[in-house]
């Protein structure tokens, strides 16, 4: 397993509640495809240095996790396809971890 970090840029408009919805879906992924989530940090709404599709502002969050790199492939389609999500971007932080 590998340790990434992947941050996510919320639309605005979303509920507390859709919000809460979507991280549980993620995290869900992780752990179904053998990985552990170590850490989420939610950073609020901040503004954004350019518009992305028409918004203004948006939530970051960013999720720390130990997958392997194959789960990290169906994490991010799903990231893809979840509405909601105006953008993400996914870094290797460690090659292997500590067992």
């Amino acid at each position: 397993m590998r340790k990434y970090e992947t941050l996510l840029l919320f639309s605005p408009e979303l509920t507390s509640d859709n919000l809460q919805e979507i991280l549980d879906t993620l995290k869900g992924i992780i752990e179904r495809e053998g990985g552990v989530t170590e850490t989420l940090d939610d950073w609020g709404m901040r503004d954004l240095a350019y518009m992305v599709r028409k918004q203004v502002r948006g939530h970051y969050i960013r999720l720390e996790y130990s997958l392997p790199p194959a789960g990290v492939a169906e994490l991010e389609r799903i990231v893809r396809i979840t509405d909601g999500i105006l953008k993400f971007v996914t870094v290797k932080l460690a090659d292997k971890i500590a067992a």
